[in-house]
């Protein structure tokens, strides 16, 4: 913040482009807190808040991986104190009293701001957060290693757990990517048999460094026959937006395994009746997860290892950085430090 009380902030333009500006920096409203950034992951979701706007509209600021520091409490908030570090992932806090909210379906409540997307995220120096979606940060993590954890780490961390695969089972991760280099590790620290799918053999060496025990390049064979000649997977995570390329893995389940996909596409999952049914196997999605469930996996992360491979960039650079992660040359996620 600067003598003026005016803080940097990274804005969408109304020609669609990021730029660096300065705001007047805002007390936080009942229920909120106001942070102090340490560090913001950039998420290929981020590109939904990219576009050109009418120029008379304040850009929203991108960025849902966000840590940092509490400086200031709204009205009301008593969980939380001004010095603490926490963390603020996609789901921007849920309401307490909808219908979702009252069945305890925090990640579906009906009056949730979208961090980043609905209301200014953390690619900036302060940003301000409904005290419910706030994180705890471990203590022993720095900000910069648990940002990309609460989007990309929770995302497949949640989708693992919902495919409830047992100690020793097969599972596959597709795509080696943002999501998939984290989901590897993830699966190997669960005491799981995991077979890396991805297109080429370039990520190769990285999949068996990061925990695979089985290779498929998609390239060259049918991931679905190559998994099923391992035995089937009890859990295929699909991490890749293709609707096509995740049906066509179907095949590789075990009977009553399960499609795990997080990868959003406008594409269908295409699944055969003989499939439901003879089999018992099950296609189902999975959205990022609770601040309770970010908690629980950055504590897994932090005792079993599960680290996040980044490239680092100052504030001024966060539009060259998106550029980066956009193309895909990110290896694999890339953090904004103001």
């Amino acid at each position: 913040m600067s003598a003026t009380g005016t803080y940097r902030a990274v804005q969408v333009a109304a020609s669609g482009a990021l730029e660096l500006t300065e705001r007047p920096l805002a007390d936080p409203g009942r229920g909120q807190v106001r942070l102090r950034v340490e560090a913001c992951g950039i998420c290929h979701t981020d590109a939904g808040a990219v576009h050109p706007h009418p120029a008379t509209e304040p850009g929203i600021v991108p960025g849902h991986e966000v840590v940092g520091i509490i400086d200031a409490l709204g009205e009301g908030v008593t969980r939380w104190s001004v010095g603490e570090r926490v963390g603020v992932g996609f789901l921007g806090g849920h309401c307490g009293q909808c219908a979702s909210c009252r069945r305890g379906d925090f990640v579906n409540c009906q009056d949730q701001d979208r961090t980043g997307l609905t209301i200014d995220g953390g690619y900036a120096e302060y940003m301000v957060a409904r005290e419910t979606g706030l994180v705890a940060i471990p203590a022993e993590m720095t900000s910069v290693a648990a940002a990309p954890l609460l989007c990309a780490g929770i995302t497949t961390f949640n989708a693992l757990l919902k495919g409830a695969p047992e100690p020793g089972d097969l599972v596959a991760i597709q795509g080696i990517g943002g999501l998939g280099h984290l989901a590897l590790q993830y699966a190997d620290r669960m005491g799981l048999r995991v077979a890396a799918i991805a297109r080429g053999t370039a990520k190769e060496g990285l999949s068996t460094e990061l925990g695979a025990d089985h290779y498929i390049d998609s390239a060259a064979t049918d991931p679905g026959d190559e998994l099923a000649k391992l035995g089937g997977a009890s859990v295929i995570v699909t991490t890749v937006a293709s609707g096509a390329s995740s049906s066509s893995l179907i095949a590789g389940l075990a009977d009553r395994g399960r499609l795990v996909v997080v990868g959003a596409s406008s594409e269908p999952v295409t699944v055969s009746t003989g499939d439901l049914i003879g089999r018992g196997i099950a296609v189902l999605g999975s959205l990022t997860g609770t601040p309770i469930e970010n908690e629980r996996g950055l504590a897994f992360a932090h005792a079993q290892g599960v680290k996040a491979l980044i490239e680092e960039r100052p504030l001024a650079d966060a539009a060259a950085a998106f550029d980066r992660m956009l193309s895909g040359e990110a290896r694999f996620r890339m953090v904004l430090v103001p």
